[in-house]
């Protein structure tokens, strides 16, 4: 009665004042004078007014700039996706993904494509929104470098680093001495162009070396504490040293450079004596979201913004000030995690593929069409190998590493990447560099970001020795399980099943908790905290159940291969993996999204070209579950969670002829875990197997035959755990389907 009454007030209002609205247009048409009202002669005059009116929308500076970040993300996502999956940091798939948008492949082949999306008008848009990108980015660099370990290694950190400044530096400004007469830009004097030369050749990629590093395994060693800490000396020291160039490049001579040095000085200086205490203090009070308050955020991102301001104003580049208020922030974990969890999403994800683009747009690679000119850049890169390769090298030498971690140092020193782009658009908005050299300078970058992880592994190989200084964990007992979870609760139930299996062994057996945490995901500061946090509930249940674990922890680039490598090469003998239920389950739009996912997936399309795969199957299983199960040399254990508490009642539907190899996993919970089996043998393929049927003459519980008209709610909702095959759960989604909504926890056991 209630929806009824709701019903009829709510067609009254909207109808009866809809009325009035439409009255009032009526009688204000009255009062039109002079207007000229234009009525389209004909269908095809209202198309076409139609339509330019769409052509304007589309050409609007907002729609252009919308259109021209979704592009952006699209094709920056897609570049860096392939280049993780050949063992290459996704900075260099964004970099290629804004050459292949820029002059040198779109504008080239497309070009009307190319005018459309990206006119000349609308760079200055996306220039600025890609510095807003970039500060935010540098606050965040500088909020992840540890000032404690840099005090703690300073000596041979100092030593390695300026010597990986000096060497290639002064190798820069020889370079700069032969290619002045044929690069520099007219009105630039030798001095601006050597220094700036000799810049773009020192500078190390500290974001991308962290993240090679924590992929390798070495962040927790001498050698990559070593490696870190001369990293962010060289980000600290040439920072400094690209002000003075900045300074002098503006002034036009060094002694007027003076005056903005002097500045800088005095800015720097204010920033660690008078702003960094202050905002320590700020600091040690609000350490927790709960206390961090809008008015606190909006106090840090004022900091970061005065800063920016303040050496823009000076002479020196916003993007110093962001790093410097970056570097000040609080030195507390937590804090530092909480404040870049607000920050890097949108400055990593949205705003800073714009810069790579925009670089893009800027690097016309067509320009090179001399071999005089590839000659060049082979010069450069060159020049920049020796320079940082070798000065590090034999800097780590001199103070005691040995050849192996010296050239370890050398190799990653050598890395580049976004940091160097950002050095080149500074001299390209200076003045500096013309579009050739421009355009030679970021093939020197992607070339050195490139060539890191292949040199690494080309020195482990020399060396006769893994890089990694964590191995993958062996299993110890007669039969071992190997868990990877990575969520909490999750992990608490996959624990629960992994004990039923091997309760009652008596310390034959083991249980390894795998956790492997996306590179991105991690800052050098928080590495440990984040691996306290994300075992914290799996050992709580450990504990609580009486189940022992061993704990196993690693960054990794790619999660999929990673478990995969662990699993095959740790002698294992069982996977148990949680499958994520999405948000788009069963809809609509969720079968779209898990198609498109499929056609731009070249594994998938592989398989479906070998007819390995069922364009239209619905299975549990996401893309990632999928590429573990088909590497995998062990069984894999699916698990579907829906709140398990124990595993007493367990139920098996033996809906494949080929279910037979299941026996040993159900006598493991009969024997082991005490569990009442109850089998739907369908095929009547159990019933031919030696399975123990009565309880008194065996141990644990036994096991029970139902047949298919008995399967009902009631029975399955009465059940803990459902074990099943992965040929088994295909079929019963095909054909009993109705079960889905009542069956409880559920294993898939995929075979090998």
């Amino acid at each position: 009665m209630k929806k009824l009454k709701n019903s009829i007030f709510y067609f009254l209002v909207i109808g009866g004042f809809s009325a009035l609205i439409y009255w009032g247009l009526l009688l204000g048409a009255t009062l039109q004078k002079n207007v000229k009202t234009v009525t389209p002669s004909a269908n095809t005059s209202r198309w076409h007014d139609f339509l330019d009116a769409l052509v304007h929308n589309l050409q609007h500076p907002l729609a252009l700039l919308l259109a021209q970040i979704i592009t952006i993300i699209l094709v920056a996502r897609l570049f860096g996706w392939i280049c993780k999956k050949i063992g290459q940091p996704s900075v260099i798939g964004e970099i290629v993904a804004g050459i292949v948008l820029g002059p040198s492949l779109v504008g080239l082949y497309f070009p009307g494509f190319s005018a459309f999306l990206f006119p000349p008008q609308s760079l200055g848009n996306l220039q600025f929104l890609s510095q807003i990108g970039l500060i935010l980015f540098m606050f965040v660099i500088g909020m992840e470098l540890d000032l404690k370990v840099l005090k703690n290694k300073a000596h041979e950190a100092v030593v390695i680093s300026h010597a990986s400044i000096i060497i290639p530096f002064a190798l820069g400004v020889g370079l700069a001495y032969f290619i002045y007469p044929g690069f520099a830009p007219a009105g630039i004097n030798f001095a601006s162009f050597a220094l700036f030369t000799g810049i773009s050749l020192s500078i190390t990629a500290f974001p991308v070396l962290a993240r090679i590093i924590q992929e390798r395994g070495i962040h927790k060693t001498r050698l990559g504490t070593i490696v870190i800490t001369c990293a962010a000396a060289d980000d600290i020291t040439a920072w400094c040293i690209l002000a003075a160039v900045i300074a002098i490049v503006k002034a036009g001579s060094f002694i007027s450079a003076l005056y903005t040095i002097a500045l800088a000085a005095a800015y720097v200086l204010l920033m660690i004596k008078i702003v960094r205490p202050f905002l320590k203090r700020v600091g040690d009070l609000y350490t927790s979201k709960e206390h961090l308050s809008k008015g606190i955020i909006a106090l840090f991102f004022l900091t970061l913004i005065i800063s920016a301001y303040t050496t823009e104003v000076i002479g020196i580049h916003a993007l110093f000030g962001a790093f410097m208020a970056g570097a000040i922030m609080p030195q507390e974990a937590r804090f530092r995690s909480m404040f870049t969890e607000k920050v890097e999403d949108i400055a990593l994800v949205l705003l800073l593929p714009l810069f790579f683009v925009f670089t893009g747009l800027r690097t016309q690679i067509g320009l090179l069409n001399d071999i005089y000119l590839w000659k060049i850049t082979g010069l450069i890169i060159l020049v920049a190998v020796t320079g940082k390769f070798l000065g590090s090298t034999l800097a780590a030498r001199f103070v005691g590493q040995n050849w192996k971690n010296s050239l370890i140092i050398g190799a990653l020193m050598n890395t580049r990447g976004l940091m160097e782009l950002v050095v080149l658009n500074i001299g390209y908005d200076l003045g500096v560099l013309k579009p050739e050299l421009f355009a030679m300078m970021v093939i020197m970058a992607l070339v050195t970001t490139f060539m890191t992880g292949p040199a690494l592994n080309i020195i482990g190989w020399f060396f006769r020795n893994k890089l990694a200084a964590e191995k993958k964990i062996k299993a110890v007992g007669q039969y071992n399980i190997l868990i990877s979870f990575n969520n909490a609760e999750r992990a608490r139930a996959l624990l629960r099943v992994a004990q039923s299996f091997i309760r009652k062994t008596r310390g034959n057996a083991s249980v390894t908790a795998m956790h492997l945490a996306r590179v991105n995901d991690l800052h050098l500061y928080n590495v440990d905290e984040y691996k306290k946090d994300s075992f914290a509930p799996i050992i709580d249940e450990s504990k609580n159940i009486g189940q022992p674990i061993r704990p196993y922890f690693k960054a990794a680039a790619d999660v999929d291969t990673e478990i995969v490598e662990v699993a095959n090469e740790g002698h294992f003998d069982l996977l148990l993996i949680g499958v994520a239920r999405s948000i788009y389950e069963g809809s609509l739009l969720g079968r779209i999204l898990g198609f498109t996912a499929k056609i731009i997936n070249p594994e998938w399309l592989l398989d479906k070209v070998t007819g390995k795969e069922n364009i239209f199957e619905d299975a549990p299983f996401d893309e990632h579950t999928r590429m573990i199960l088909s590497r995998t040399n062990i069984p894999v254990g699916v698990y579907i969670d829906k709140g398990l508490k124990e595993v007493q009642q367990v139920f098996v539907p033996g809906l494949s002829e080929n279910d037979g190899w299941l026996l040993p996993y159900m006598e493991k919970l009969r024997v082991n875990n005490g569990a009442t089996i109850t089998v739907a043998d369908t095929k009547t393929i159990f019933k031919k197997l030696p399975i123990p049927i009565d309880a008194a003459k065996n141990k644990g519980n036994a096991v029970q035959f139902i047949t298919e008209g008995k399967i009902e709610k009631t029975f399955l909702q009465g059940q803990h755990l459902m074990l099943i095959s992965e040929e088994s759960w295909r079929k019963l989604v095909e054909s009993k389907a109705e079960w889905l909504a009542d069956i409880p926890s559920t294993l898939i056991l995929a075979k090998k």
